[in-house]
Order: structure tokens, then C-alpha cells, then sequence
């Protein structure tokens, strides 16, 4: 039997992601865009209180379990921005060409040694709007930001974020390669893990 469960994003790239993740497990993901869930405004300050957030609207809304994610990039030198503003990091329009270019040019003359980052992703699975107990789970991948962007894969920052495990960036990583290692596998593998 399969278990219906509301995606809380909007993003195509994670739909996707979550939809290849979760099939093999008896899980169907949703996009919200099928039951006209609007997005919700992210007001939380860490990426656990925004996944609830998320995922509390999305329940609400369609009466489905929901899964959040909100995941960001955290870099050292930036003193760990943009994090939860990864997204729109570059502004209200903010693109991944744009948020990447700022993100470049913040880093400008910065030396490889302190140009240390990593992608944080947290899960939150909720049966029901109501729900006090959410499963929450994390996951963080570490790597480098590069000075300028290699590969055509993934979305967001994956041009600019050096894999040191497999010595390339996340966009030249296929696609199975990166649903092992990203900060997204990790936090899926124990939500998973929690939900058997």
C-alpha cells in the first residue's frame, strides 16, 4: 500500500529528488502545486523552525501527511551565510545564476583554505497539522566553495560547492552519486530510518 504524503515545496529540483528518493519505500510525494497549497511564509530563524512551518501549511491545507525540507548553505568565511537565506540570497527575484554570482563576488580574493561551506538540510514529516511529535532530521554535507562554477547537474549552489570525496563539484556528480552523499540523502536516510 502506498502512503500519500504533500511535498512542501514549490521546487521542482527537490520534487523530483524526493519523488526518486521515497518511491522505493511505498511513498508517493505530492507536489503542494496539486491542491493549490500556496507557499508559506518563512518566518522562522533556523531551518528547523521554517520546515515546520512548511510542512504545518501544507497539512493544513490538504488534510495529507506533509514532508518539509529547508536546506541552505552555510559558509564559514560568511560566518555561516546565507543559510536559511540561501534561496534568496541575491533578493526578492533571486535566481540561482544570481544568487551564485553574489555569492562568488562575497568571496572575492578569499583564499581556498577559508572558503570552507557546507549544505545543511532538515527534514520534518508531520501526520497531521496538529502534530506534536514531527520527525525531525538532519543532514549536513561539507565541501568548498570554488571560484567559479563547473558542471550543468543539480540546482542552487551545486556549480560553485567542491565535493572533496569525489573531487568535483556537486553539479558534475550524477545524479545517484549525489542521492548517497548530499546533505539531502543524510537527513532522508534517517527520516526513513524513523519511519520504519
Amino acid at each position: 500500500m502506498t502512503q500519500q504524503v504533500v511535498l512542501a515545496s514549490s521546487n521542482p529540483g527537490k520534487l523530483n529528488e524526493f519523488q526518486q528518493l521515497l518511491a522505493n519505500v511505498g511513498f508517493e510525494v505530492l507536489p503542494q502545486s496539486q491542491f493549490n497549497v500556496a507557499d508559506a511564509a518563512e518566518t522562522g530563524l533556523s531551518f528547523v523552525e521554517n520546515a515546520i512551518i512548511k510542512a504545518r501549511n501544507a497539512c493544513r491545507t490538504t488534510g495529507l501527511p506533509a514532508l518539509a525540507d529547508d536546506s541552505g548553505i552555510e559558509v564559514d568565511y560568511l560566518k555561516g551565510q546565507p543559510g536559511i537565506y540561501s534561496a534568496r540570497y541575491s533578493g526578492p527575484n533571486a535566481t540561482n545564476e544570481s544568487n551564485n554570482t553574489k555569492l562568488l563576488q562575497a568571496l572575492q580574493g578569499v583564499p581556498a583554505s577559508e572558503r570552507g561551506a557546507r549544505y545543511q538540510c532538515v527534514l520534518v514529516y508531520m501526520r497531521h497539522s496538529e502534530d506534536p511529535t514531527p520527525l525531525i532530521c538532519q543532514g549536513s554535507w561539507e565541501g568548498r566553495i570554488l571560484e567559479a562554477p563547473t558542471g550543468t547537474g543539480g540546482f542552487g549552489y551545486d556549480p560553485l560547492f567542491f565535493a572533496p570525496e569525489h573531487g568535483c563539484s556537486a553539479a558534475e556528480l550524477s545524479k545517484d552519486e549525489k542521492g548517497k552523499i548530499s546533505h539531502r540523502a543524510k537527513a532522508l536516510q534517517s527520516l526513513l530510518s524513523q519511519l520504519q
